[in-house]
């Protein structure tokens, strides 16, 4: 299942619901795209195992951290984790916008 185009993810974290808007364009084993929170805009870039993507990705906002994610896609809806550093792990889901 090709994960390209552009997303609408929800990440549950400790500080409530985060919301992101991600494009991702895949190549092979490898994707690029870029992620847009309230924080600004960042350039990612991660691996792609069959439906699986997983990518990190550092903010400093609230505190400096590196977020690690996990997702898999299915049809139109994405589904994963997040390691939020020494906070835990926050659930994701995701829909193709």
């Amino acid at each position: 299942m090709s994960a390209d185009g552009n997303w609408n993810i929800t990440i549950n974290s400790p500080m409530g619901a985060q919301k992101v808007t991600a494009t991702i364009k895949t190549n092979g084993g490898a994707f690029t795209g870029t992620t847009q929170t309230p924080a600004g805009e960042q350039a990612i870039e991660g691996k792609v195992d069959g439906d699986k993507l997983t990518w990190s990705t550092a903010i400093t906002q609230p505190m400096p951290m590196t977020l690690e994610f996990e997702a898999t896609v299915s049809g139109d809806t994405m589904t994963g984790n997040v390691k939020l550093g020494a906070f835990g792990n926050a659930p994701l889901t995701g829909t193709r916008a």
